[in-house]
């Protein structure tokens, strides 16, 4: 017999060790998060976050067309809520039912 022993076996590391994928764009993320708080910053911040993205190649394109597009929304449903409580307001006016 041979006292010839195997090599111990590697030891498991704790994380997968998968490549790393782009760089998400800060921009971009912050873009997401302003959709749900300030529509226009976030429509402001996802029109750069693409510029930023498109010349670097970082990643994150999809997050900053979700938040585009809900900012844009936030916008759209703002404005009509202004023209609602102003055409609420109006034919209030019209009618005599404010008193000065």
């Amino acid at each position: 017999m041979s006292d010839v022993t195997p090599p111990p076996a590697p030891e498991p590391t704790p994380y997968a060790s998968a490549p790393a994928g782009p760089k998400t764009n800060t921009l971009a993320i912050i873009s997401l998060v302003l959709a749900f708080f300030i529509s226009l910053g976030a429509v402001i911040c996802g029109h750069i976050a693409l510029g930023q993205i498109k010349r670097t190649g970082e990643g994150g394109r999809g997050l900053a067309i979700a938040g585009l597009i809900l900012g844009y929304l936030g916008l759209l449903v703002g404005l009509l809520v202004i023209i609602f409580w102003a055409s609420i307001f109006g034919i209030a006016a019209s009618q005599g039912s404010f008193t000065y």
